[in-house]
């Protein structure tokens, strides 16, 4: 058995490292780069660059990158090697030798072509190159040989073309706004306010000779068509089951891949789906929690090959069964050790939580659009208000019990706390167990649990810089205008206590404690006026709206052009995925599913020629190969008609048009039109005829 804290973060050039690497001096004005948000000049990273490029080596690397966060895909990396031809002596023609070098100026900034990236207007063809800038705030670690540094990536003209640094001003503006907050308490002594997050994996693993047999899959990410098997996940009965000796392999060395990394993965297990699983880390600050979970789904593929499994993290690629979110669970606290979002024992009395806990509730309730665009994808789009996920309507879970705190509080009323309730399970000798108040709400897209927000809304194959940016930002808008308020107060307990009082009547509708995959939830949210925004042409435009553009650019997140950029590349990638999807659909109903059709009709019809000749009945063979050609015809039908409309969408110009029609037209015949023909195929033709595997085979595969 490895010993796990050896192995620990020993591919990380992280603190103890940089403590044992670096010259006391230099290591000591590198924490307070990153610590005091310092500017990092190059003499420094000369310095820095020569003590991880030796390090780097010592570990086997001989290669480094500027690893980023692009606005599609996961990551983005470009290795040059440390190796360099020394300069030649005077009189020679060149040089013999080589040395292995690295340079601050290397570490610091790299210039890669962004002609190959998406930047939805932001680039011009004469300005194709981008910038990459190191961020000391999250660790250099090795991959595959190689020296990692985290970046940021920015155009020419310096608008951001990554996911991570509106991340980091997001960040920089919530700790702004609370700090100001937390001087009217007194604390006077907080050096530094971030955010931190524990995003809780859920993927897919099937075998890996299956996953390459069926095109969708590879090309789409998710299956087109597919009948369900008998059995499903009605019996309910994979969740926290015994892990399959394949999976649990995986599992280990994947266990060990990230422990090396520095992340500390905590909890594996089944989910509810067959085939189904999920990997949860422990929090880490935001930015390097969005870090962790790019290289896990990035490590996740990568291991999954290497046991001849492939993993899916697409939302929704089996229809009929559960489908993959991820949770983000999100807090926000300082560096003297205080979780602002703790209630502690008597949490009626604590006015600083109370406060805090306000700004989120307001916070969700005026930008519950803006919380809802950061999970729109044509992947999410396909597991949202299923039965299985929570529905495209924001809002908020606190539990009963906290709830009725509030409105005691507001209501100047005297609160009798219930104290922790203690769980009867008729064994006497077992310990006492007592019930959670705060409870966990499945059904709710934003539950508080205990001394954080889960949101459950976020798709599996999403990175989670996209809802931090925004949590950081509406909550940070919360406290300014709290701020601004209390540091005007002349008598600041009266005017605290009538700012939560205010506050929480004008938006408590956001709350809601019941089930919210009833379809009476989506009642009662038109009636408070809440938004159901069910699509992602529905969702992306509220990113570009008066509202949602004024905020982000009053607090400097992103700039006006940025956002624009984000709306048209998120809107043609939802286009793009459909397009896909409809090629790949064409392309396997013209080359298996009706050639696979008309070889079973040939093999009945054979039957049928026998049968006449020896004068015996063949009325099952005639009901088939009749129900079989319906079927071909009505699907040789929608095959015309989806490859209209793909020369229709040729005309449109307009990219919401254009979303919208892919949306209604394409997707329906997709999803709908199409796939309820092919499924009925599959169920009736024989199974040596069907040579795609089946959702039961896929499914299946590992037990």
């Amino acid at each position: 058995m490895k010993n796990v804290p050896e192995i620990f973060g020993s591919m990380v050039f992280n603190d103890n490292v940089m403590r044992e690497k670096l010259p006391k001096d230099v290591y000591k004005k590198l924490v307070k780069t990153i610590k005091n948000g310092e500017r990092l000049d190059l003499e420094l990273a000369n310095v820095v660059a020569h003590a991880m490029k030796e390090w780097a080596i010592e570990k086997g690397a001989t290669h480094f990158t500027h690893w980023f966060q692009p606005m599609t895909g996961i990551t983005a990396e470009k290795h040059t090697s440390f190796i360099t031809r020394q300069k030649p002596a005077s009189g020679e023609v060149e040089g013999g030798s080589i040395r292995m070098e690295f340079t601050g100026k290397e570490l610091a900034q790299g210039e890669p072509d962004a002609s190959s990236f998406p930047s939805g207007g932001l680039r011009t063809t004469f300005e194709a190159r981008g910038y990459t800038a190191w961020d000391p705030t999250s660790y250099a670690f090795i991959k595959d040989n190689t020296l990692c540094i985290p970046t940021i990536f920015c155009s020419y003209g310096g608008e951001a073309l990554d996911k991570k640094t509106p991340l980091l001003r997001s960040m920089e503006v919530l700790e702004k706004e609370a700090k100001r907050i937390l001087k009217l308490f007194g604390h006077n002594d907080v050096g530094r306010v971030y955010t931190t997050v524990g995003a809780e994996q859920e993927y897919f693993l099937i075998d890996r000779e299956l996953y390459l047999q069926r095109q969708d899959l590879r090309y789409c990410k998710r299956t087109l068509f597919g009948a369900c098997p008998p059995k499903g996940q009605e019996l309910e009965d994979h969740y926290f089951g015994v892990i399959k000796p394949r999976v649990s392999e995986f599992m280990k060395e994947l266990d060990n891949e990230l422990w090396k990394l520095g992340i500390l993965a905590k909890t594996e297990h089944n989910e509810v789906a067959p085939g189904q699983y999920e990997l949860a880390p422990e929090f880490s600050i935001t930015n390097i929690a969005s870090d962790q979970n790019q290289l896990m789904m990035e490590l996740m593929k990568v291991i999954a090959e290497k046991h001849n499994l492939s993993c899916i993290l697409h939302e929704k690629p089996f229809a009929g069964v559960n489908g993959s979110g991820k949770h983000n669970n999100w807090s926000i606290g300082t560096d003297t050790g205080i979780n602002l979002l703790e209630p502690g024992n008597t949490p009626w009395k604590n006015k600083q939580f109370l406060l805090f806990l306000t700004a989120f509730i307001k916070a969700v309730d005026e930008y519950q659009d803006l919380l809802r665009v950061t999970t729109a994808s044509a992947s999410n789009d396909h597991r949202l208000g299923a039965s299985e996920a929570p529905p495209a309507i924001i809002s908020i879970f606190l539990g009963e019990e906290l709830t009725d705190m509030l409105e005691s509080f507001v209501n100047s009323q005297k609160y009798n706390a219930k104290g922790k309730e203690e769980m009867e399970v008729g064994v006497h000798y077992l310990a006492k167990l007592t019930k959670d108040i705060t409870d966990r709400n499945r059904t709710s897209p934003l539950a508080f649990t205990g001394n954080k927000f889960e949101f459950r809304m976020v798709g599996s194959s999403l990175s989670i810089s996209g809802p931090n940016i925004i949590l950081n930002t509406i909550v940070a808008e919360s406290l300014s205008q709290f701020a601004d308020i209390l540091e005007k107060s002349s008598n600041f307990e009266k005017d605290l206590e009538e700012l939560i009082k205010e506050t929480f009547k004008k938006h408590k509708r956001i709350i809601y404690n019941g089930n919210n995959y009833s379809d009476e939830w989506v009642k009662e949210a038109e009636k408070r006026g809440l938004y159901n925004l069910k699509s992602t042409p529905e969702v992306l435009p509220q990113f570009i709206s008066k509202k949602n553009v004024e905020l982000l650019t009053k607090h400097k997140v992103f700039a006006e052009s940025e956002i624009h950029s984000r709306y048209e590349i998120v809107l043609e990638e939802y286009i793009k995925v459909l397009n896909i999807e409809a090629l790949t659909l064409i392309d396997m109903i013209n080359k298996h599913i009706i050639p696979n059709s008309m070889e079973y009709t040939r093999a009945l019809l054979d039957i049928v020629e026998k049968k006449k000749n020896l004068k015996i009945k063949f009325e099952v063979e005639k009901d088939l190969i009749n129900k079989i050609s319906d079927l071909t015809k009505s699907l040789y039908d929608k095959l015309k008609k989806l490859e209209s409309y793909l020369t229709e969408a040729k005309k449109i110009g307009d990219i919401n048009k254009l979303s919208k029609f892919y949306r209604d037209k394409i997707l329906q015949c997709i999803d709908v039109d199409m796939r309820q023909i092919i499924d009925e195929l599959e169920k009736t033709v024989a199974k040596e005829y069907w040579k795609l595997p089946t959702y039961g085979e896929m499914l299946y595969s590992l037990l």
